[in-house]
C-alpha cells in the first residue's frame, strides 16, 4: 500500500437514506451508494442509527453487513438499544458519538471524560464482542486521556469548528487546523489510532488529510451533496484524489 492509501476514505450513507425517506418507498437505495462508493476508492462504509431512524434504519444496517464487503464503521449513541443492536450485527468498527434528538446534525464531541463511568461498561462489551471501539471526540487531551483509560482503540476527532472556521478567516482556520494537528500528535503518542471527520469538503480536506498521524477520514453530507450535480461515483473519486495528494511525499525539484 502507498504512503497516500495509508489514509482511508469511509463514505458516510446516511443521507442518501435521508433522500429516500423524504419522499418514502425505497428510492435512492443506500445499499447501491455503499456499492458505488467502494468501487470509487472508499475504504469502509459509515452509518449512523439514530434513535429517531430519520435516515438509516435497522433493515439498511442489516443488509450492509451481509451484502457489502468493505468493513462497516457504525455510529451510535451510548445506549443500551444501541449496544445491543451493534452486538447483533456485528459491524467492523462501532463509533460511540453523542446525539440529541432535535439536532440536525452531530454539534460536537462525545463528552468521554465526564461520562466515563457510563461509556465503561459499553466499551468493554463491544470490544469483548470483537468490535473495533472508537469515541468521536473533540481536538481536547482530556477526551484523548479518557478514551485510552476507557480502552477504546480509536477516536475521531470532531472537525466541524475547523470546517465553520473555514469561512472566518485565515487566523482562525489556521488555528483551529493547529488544534487538530497537536491532538492527532498526543493521541498517537498514547496509542490511540486517529481518525476524523464531520463537515469536510474539497476545500477543507487537504489540511487534515495531510496530518501524518489521522489514518481515516469519515465524510459524508458533502459527497452526496456534491453527487447532486457530478455523481457520485464522481464526487468519491475527486475527494480520494484530494487526499491522496495530501498525503503524497513532497517531490524535491532539482536546483
Amino acid at each position: 500500500m502507498s504512503a497516500a492509501r495509508n489514509l482511508r476514505l469511509g463514505v458516510n450513507i446516511d443521507h442518501v437514506a435521508t433522500i429516500r425517506n423524504a419522499r418514502g418507498g425505497d428510492h435512492p437505495e443506500p445499499l447501491r451508494a455503499a456499492r458505488i462508493a467502494a468501487e470509487a476508492g472508499a475504504d469502509g462504509i459509515t452509518a449512523h442509527l439514530r434513535e429517531d431512524r430519520r435516515h438509516i434504519g435497522d433493515a439498511d444496517i442489516a443488509r450492509l453487513r451481509e451484502q457489502i464487503a468493505l468493513p462497516l464503521n457504525f455510529e451510535m449513541a451510548a445506549t443500551r438499544e444501541m449496544v445491543s443492536i451493534a452486538l447483533r450485527h456485528r459491524p467492523h468498527a462501532a463509533c460511540i458519538v453523542p446525539e440529541r434528538r432535535e439536532e440536525r446534525t452531530t454539534e460536537g464531541g462525545l463528552d468521554a471524560a465526564g461520562q466515563f463511568n457510563a461509556l465503561a461498561p459499553m466499551v468493554r462489551e463491544l470490544s469483548v464482542a470483537g468490535i473495533r471501539v472508537s469515541l468521536f471526540i473533540a481536538a481536547d487531551r482530556e477526551q484523548f486521556d479518557a478514551a485510552r483509560a476507557l480502552g477504546a482503540p480509536v477516536v475521531e476527532i470532531h472537525t466541524g469548528s475547523y470546517c465553520e472556521a473555514f469561512h472566518s478567516g485565515p487566523g482562525a482556520f489556521e488555528f483551529e487546523r493547529m488544534r487538530i494537528v497537536e491532538a492527532a500528535a498526543y493521541g498517537a503518542s498514547i496509542g490511540l489510532e486517529v481518525h476524523a471527520g464531520h463537515g469536510l469538503s474539497y476545500d477543507t480536506v487537504k489540511p487534515i488529510a495531510a496530518i501524518p498521524e489521522i489514518r481515516e477520514l469519515n465524510i459524508g453530507h458533502f459527497l452526496i451533496g456534491e453527487a447532486i450535480f457530478i455523481g457520485l461515483d464522481a464526487s468519491i473519486r475527486k475527494m480520494r484524489q484530494l487526499m491522496d495528494e495530501a498525503r503524497a511525499p513532497a517531490v524535491v525539484q532539482p536546483e
